[in-house]
């Protein structure tokens, strides 16, 4: 061999030599730490990735779970109080006690309460229905019935009733990650505590018109007499 190509070899090997060292040290200078215990938070929650909680993933979450000095805002609608008590043990912290939440449709306008006027032709989508026109009834203020929200739930706690157009919401399977909320384009869904006496007692109509329209386009629809709350 040649003392050409041995001086090349030693060359090139001095070169890969020092590159790899150059490497190593920019990469120690730059190196990020990150704490271990995010990993654990983050296997303690449920991987829903629903985005219930405010962030965009449950890796989120676990990070601010760690750096929080205190777990208040802080909450997994999923996994509820077990995982929020579980993460609170990892990292030495008190989890707040939060009452439970469920959805709840703000609309009872069926076909037998609200007649139809019209008849919609076009994208099955509330979001594109309610930029174009007031609905197929004379309440501008109902469910559209084209289910959003159906299809936003990723926990199948929610499906259309053929028969009342109107979504139907599973208590049992309901998470409360206010996905359906923000799918409604007309705010008819929201969440409400699960006792009883908060959840079962609420106005089901979003109708803001005065009595005489408002009963006119839905024979159900809230007047405002406050009677209710006399009760």
């Amino acid at each position: 061999m040649s003392s050409t190509v041995l001086i090349t070899i030693v060359c090139l090997s001095l070169l890969a030599f020092m590159s790899a060292v150059i490497l190593y040290f920019v990469a120690q200078k730059f190196k990020v730490f990150e704490d271990p215990r995010i990993d654990e938070v983050q296997a303690a929650l449920p991987a829903a990735n629903c985005g219930g909680c405010g962030f965009a993933g449950c890796r989120n979450m676990a990070e601010a779970l760690v750096k929080a000095d205190t777990f208040d805002g802080l909450n997994c609608p999923v996994g509820g109080a077990p995982v929020m008590a579980e993460a609170a043990k990892i990292l030495g912290k008190i989890a707040p006690v939060v009452d439970p939440t469920v959805a709840v449709l703000k609309c009872n306008g069926s076909p037998e309460f609200r007649p139809r006027t019209s008849t919609y032709n076009g994208a099955s989508d509330c979001r594109i229905a309610n930029s174009l026109y007031i609905g197929e009834t004379d309440c501008s203020y109902g469910c559209l019935g084209n289910g959003d929200c159906e299809r936003a739930c990723l926990f199948d706690a929610l499906f259309m009733d053929k028969a009342t157009g109107l979504p139907v919401i599973n208590d049992e399977k309901c998470v409360s990650c206010g996905a359906c909320v923000k799918a409604c384009p007309r705010n008819l869904i929201e969440l409400r505590k699960k006792a009883k006496k908060d959840r079962k007692i609420y106005v089901a109509c979003s109708n803001c018109d005065k009595g005489g329209p408002a009963r006119r386009a839905c024979k159900v629809a809230c007047i405002a007499c406050s009677k209710c709350q006399k009760a």
